[in-house]
């Protein structure tokens, strides 16, 4: 501890009072935590945490950070892969804990929440210093229209805001609206170059961060504050990563390239006002000739470069070279102040287009440009299909490709156009966890916490996710104040037939209905798809009394606010409300899932990654398939109890989570509610139960 600096209450007094201040109870899982994290920032060891609902785990991780970084001067960076979570640090849990803490400490606790510049208005875009996308002007912002409306709103709002967030405009504007007013951090001309550097929004969060003690952001800021050349957040030796169960999923987003006939036009439009016409329209051909070809292309994976594609990525690729060469050098904005704003933007997308391109031709290797089809869908989503259970990738020919699946580091698939929006060619990266080992927990010290980390009992299947090696972190495990064996029941319907891929079976929706009119309402559906939640929706709204709603009928927020405010009502939806919905009391004692959420089997990333590792000679299924549904499935059925009061079932109707081989890995890492099979004792239970509320 530096000399100048008093000593400091420990993290256990500390916690006490941030506790009694907000008028919460100290509870033992929460103390096991802060000092797990207090041990672990000394010690400089990674630490994962799992905490359940109800544990307080952010005071548990805020305390020690704040009382590091007031002893240390450096900031401690908190990550949420969340907006909801996000706001209930920076709105709700640092003012009230900074509140508390201000007397103990040297100076009162300051705290900041930094996100990427595209969330920020950009003055040198607004006052016209940038291009203006020509898909984007679909509208006279002058025209009565809604997205002539939002910019307008935009306008008004930019006169008076002091932060330029856009989470500031309420209600919210649309994204065609917002980038009309924002640039990306590559298109930034940087604070220095920009006429309007010295009152950057964005400049002005970086200021305010870099004088905190605690920086909020999210998972996909963190990535690329850690995989990039220059720093976004401030000076740190420590990172706290809630919600890191996403974390995986998050940085890959952000590391996913894409390359349609879209992209190659903006790259043309940009790009053409700055060089020779016949330049760009070499490019401008080059999409053309992608558009056509990805048109033509059946969408899903692609396992080998046909000839065809090879040669037409290339030709993008050479051409979106020229364009970057006839621009000229890149500081060549000294000598061109009025034009930099336009040939930064060109950089930056013809940049992508090249880069994007020459990683598609990398990802099949030097071989790259034979022939053949591409695409597989041979990975099933369960073990007892007799393909993906297996040592060896199911479904392929010939111990060639088995070789090169191993080398390969990145997957190549092709999304249909759907819409406006055209077939998207798009590549990422097999694993993150690489990336990850080296570039966030290389060094500092990584804290990462989820009510949902220990897998199958253990944390080594996010651990390998993370790239963390043996030896290199510490698990711990600190439970849940909640008494799950008696406030919920977990029931598997076993006399139901396995889920098929038809649809939803008959006997589910009646199944749905029973258990449904047995708990009065009060009932959250958590399905596979939407096409299912739509179905049962439709097929229940005809036979139920009680109100029932969709995801998709309006706002999810605005849905999930009306199904908590009348315990009759039954919300159903998909993969957001599995994670996202926080509802306790009695308006939520029943929560269905009607299969185990396996990936799709032609999902591109999950199949070739589940194939990756059976190349390996890993079990492909359970590194891949079952460690995403184990996951899913314990933030689904974390639903149900929210709150010490809280009661009730949670109903899984796919009979394979106690009859499969790998069911005993997917209960494991469920809550540990009270089990049965019994559809009678479910039935009286939730009877009972609705009699008593």
């Amino acid at each position: 501890m530096p000399k100048d600096r008093p000593e400091l209450p420990p993290v256990e007094e500390l916690l006490t009072a941030a506790v009694t201040a907000v008028g919460g109870v100290e509870r033992p899982g929460q103390v096991k935590m802060a000092q797990a994290v207090r041990d672990a920032v000394e010690s400089e060891e990674h630490l994962a945490v799992q905490a359940g609902t109800g544990t307080g785990k952010s005071l548990a991780y805020l305390v020690p950070a704040i009382r590091h970084a007031a002893e240390s001067g450096e900031a401690v960076v908190v990550s949420t892969a969340t907006i909801a979570l996000q706001r209930q640090l920076v709105d709700r849990d640092l003012p009230r804990l900074a509140d508390a803490l201000e007397g103990l400490l040297p100076h009162r606790p300051e705290f900041a929440i930094l996100k990427g510049r595209r969330n920020y208005l950009c003055r040198h875009k607004m006052a016209a210093g940038m291009p203006e996308d020509e898909d984007d002007q679909l509208f006279d912002p002058r025209e009565v229209s809604a997205t002539g409306r939002m910019v307008q709103r935009i306008q008004d709002w930019a006169n008076d805001t002091e932060t330029g967030d856009r989470d500031e405009i309420v209600p919210g504007v649309s994204d065609q609206a917002w980038r009309q007013f924002s640039v990306t951090a590559r298109e930034c001309l940087g604070a220095q170059r920009c006429p309007s550097g010295a009152e950057c929004f964005a400049e002005l969060a970086r200021e305010r961060a870099g004088k905190a003690d605690v920086v909020v952001t999210n998972h996909a800021l963190l990535a690329i504050d850690a995989m990039e050349d220059f720093a976004v957040l401030p000076e740190h030796d420590v990172v706290v990563v809630d919600e890191a169960h996403e974390l995986a999923d998050r940085v890959t987003s952000v590391v996913t390239g894409e390359l349609s006939e879209a992209t190659v036009s903006l790259a043309v439009r940009r790009a053409g006002r700055l060089i020779e016409q016949g330049v760009a329209d070499r490019l401008q051909e080059a999409g053309e000739d992608l558009r056509a070809l990805l048109a033509a292309a059946p969408p899903g994976r692609v396992d080998t470069l046909p000839q065809s594609l090879g040669m037409t990525l290339a030709l993008v690729r050479d051409s979106a070279f020229a364009c970057i060469t006839a621009l000229g050098p890149r500081n060549k904005d000294k000598d061109d102040p009025e034009n930099a704003g336009l040939r930064k933007a060109a950089f930056t997308v013809l940049d992508d287009v090249h880069d994007t391109a020459q990683r598609m031709l990398d990802a099949f290797g030097p071989a790259a440009g034979g022939t053949g089809s591409g695409l597989s869908a041979d990975d099933s989503d369960d073990p007892d299909s007799g393909a993906a259970a297996s040592k060896g990738p199911a479904g392929r020919a010939g111990g060639d490709a088995e070789a090169e699946e191993i080398h390969r580091a990145e997957v190549v698939w092709l999304e249909e156009g759907r819409g406006r929006v055209p077939p998207t060619l798009r590549v990422a990266p097999l694993s993150v966890g690489g990336m990850l080992r080296d570039k966030l927990f290389g060094d500092r010290t990584v804290v990462l916490t989820s009510a949902t980390l220990a897998l199958g009992g253990t944390f080594d299947s996010l651990a390998r996710q993370w790239g963390l090696r043996p030896g290199e972190w510490t698990g711990l495990d600190v439970g849940s104040p909640f008494d799950h064996p008696r406030r919920g029941i977990l029931y598997v319907a076993t006399h139901l037939p396995q889920p098929g891929r038809d649809g939803l079976p008959e006997a589910y929706v009646d199944e749905i209905a029973e258990l449904i009119e047995a708990a009065g309402g009060r009932t959250l559906g958590l399905f596979s798809s939407m096409r299912a939640a739509k179905a049962a929706t439709e097929a229940l709204r005809e036979r139920l009394d009680v109100p029932l709603l969709c995801q998709g009928d309006d706002s999810t927020g605005q849905l999930v606010k009306q199904f908590s405010g009348d315990p009759a009502t039954c919300l159903f939806g998909t993969l957001s409300l599995w994670q996202g919905v926080d509802v306790p009391g009695p308006s939520l004692t029943l929560v269905i899932i009607d299969r185990i959420p396996f990936p799709r089997p032609d999902d591109p990333l999950a199949s070739a990654r589940q194939r990756h590792v059976a190349a390996s000679g890993g079990n492909g299924f359970m590194a891949v398939a079952a460690t995403h549904a184990a996951l899913l499935l314990a933030q689904g059925a974390g639903r149900l109890l929210r709150s010490m009061d809280d009661r009730g079932v949670v109903a899984v109707l796919d009979p394979r989570l106690a009859t499969a081989r790998y069911s005993g890995f997917l209960l494991n890492s469920l809550p540990p509610y009270w089990r049965t099979t019994d559809p009678g004792k479910v039935r009286e239970a939730l009877r009972r139960l609705t009699a008593d509320l």
